[in-house]
């Protein structure tokens, strides 16, 4: 009769549990609310003014009553505690072989990293019965990362990681929002989740998510590495200049003040936007800050763009390679393994539209609405053309 739905599809593996404390909570509510209000409404009826009936015997304390309306009420409340606090570190402790995928929220969209180099705007596609963990920061201001179907939800913070798991169980599309206010077309920000049957998804990763072959992140940082020109200082080994890189991932790093920190995310990110915070034991303070740092773009291009959260992921990607297999040092290339399979498919770049409508090689790192019938566009970036002002 009526096409709405009481409540968002059940598609993760959070939904069930998450739903059975939800519906609980409300039924208890509504119980003790009728409850209350039948025991009001009787006793006022019963005992109004006027009415003939025994008031000479008023009863001032009952044992059984005060220890049934202390009891009953606590363990309710222990039980809705646990069931809840339950569900709460679940959902805050994810599988170790979880896949990681990382999401950078900007006024008005999400930008979504692959660590195989696929990117998306607006769209995240997950493959079903694999356990996904995004690991999530905002350019600009505070977000939300909220998808119904899978009743999580997650604030998107500048300055910090933060974190949300979940497993898809049922294939399909599912709405993706931002659940905090964050501006004038914060309505806007919307997209999708695809949950993928794995072996759709796998074929969806072979072909670089339906698009155009495109650099990993740590292939995209090294390229940053470069512009920037890091291996001037930061060798192969440690010199009196700068210390290595080389297996600096989750390596301890003892600072100049005697404190000591593990090279992770958040350290390796503070490093390169503010170095004068945590200055490494036997060195000065030599390194550019690059907070807000200008770097280079297409040589072809004069214009610069500044270093975003996406430039940190890929250098901190970058990082995380150095070290393992093959990459041993700086100069080790990981950019021309792949350049032979990607000569072929670079002519069709410009014409070509990869995942979440980015242009493969041209994306802006300010995800400006681009216009669309003389209005913008919020929640993608169009691929219009090198020459079109975006």
């Amino acid at each position: 009769m009526f096409n709405f739905a009481a409540s968002p599809p059940a598609a993760s593996n959070f939904a069930a549990q998450h739903d059975f404390v939800f519906y609980l909570l409300c039924i208890l509510s509504l119980f003790f609310t009728i409850l209350v209000a039948a025991g009001v409404i009787f006793f006022a009826v019963r005992y109004r003014a006027g009415n003939k009936v025994d008031r000479s015997r008023p009863m001032y304390e009952n044992l059984k009553i005060e220890l049934t309306l202390t009891f009953v009420p606590l363990l309710l409340g222990l039980v809705m505690f646990w069931l809840g606090a339950r569900l709460f570190v679940d959902m805050r402790t994810p599988p170790k072989d979880a896949q990681e995928i990382y999401v950078v929220g900007k006024q008005w969209m999400w930008h979504i990293q692959h660590s195989n180099g696929i990117r998306e705007n607006n769209t995240l596609h997950v493959p079903v019965g694999k356990p996904v963990k995004l690991t999530m920061i905002s350019q600009d201001v505070i977000h939300a990362f909220y998808i119904p179907a899978f009743r999580v939800q997650m604030h998107v913070v500048p300055g910090r990681y933060t974190m949300l798991w979940f497993t898809a169980t049922k294939a399909g599309e599912y709405h993706l929002f931002c659940g905090m206010y964050c501006g004038t077309q914060h309505s806007e920000m919307g997209g999708k989740v695809v949950a993928m049957e794995p072996a759709e998804y796998a074929k969806w990763l072979a072909n670089g998510g339906e698009s155009v072959a495109s650099m990993t992140m740590a292939q995209a940082g090294q390229r940053i590495y470069g512009q920037l020109g890091c291996g001037n200082c930061h060798a192969a080994e440690s010199t009196p200049r700068a210390p290595s890189l080389v297996g600096i991932w989750g390596s301890k790093r003892v600072f100049t003040d005697g404190s000591s920190l593990v090279a992770d995310q958040e350290y390796l990110r503070e490093s390169i936007l503010r170095p004068y915070n945590h200055i490494t034991a036997g060195y000065d303070q030599t390194m550019p800050v690059y907070e807000g740092a200008d770097i280079a773009g297409d040589p072809n291009n004069k214009a610069a763009h500044k270093l975003s959260e996406s430039d940190v992921l890929d250098l901190i990607a970058y990082i995380q390679a150095m070290g393992a297999g093959d990459m041993k040092s700086p100069a080790s290339s990981i950019i021309n393994k792949s350049e032979a399979a990607t000569a072929s498919s670079k002519s069709d770049v410009n014409d070509s539209l990869s995942v979440g409508a980015i242009q493969a090689n041209h994306e802006s790192p300010d995800a400006t609405p681009t216009q669309r019938n003389h209005s913008p566009a919020v929640g993608a970036i169009a691929a219009e053309g090198q020459g079109q002002t975006r």
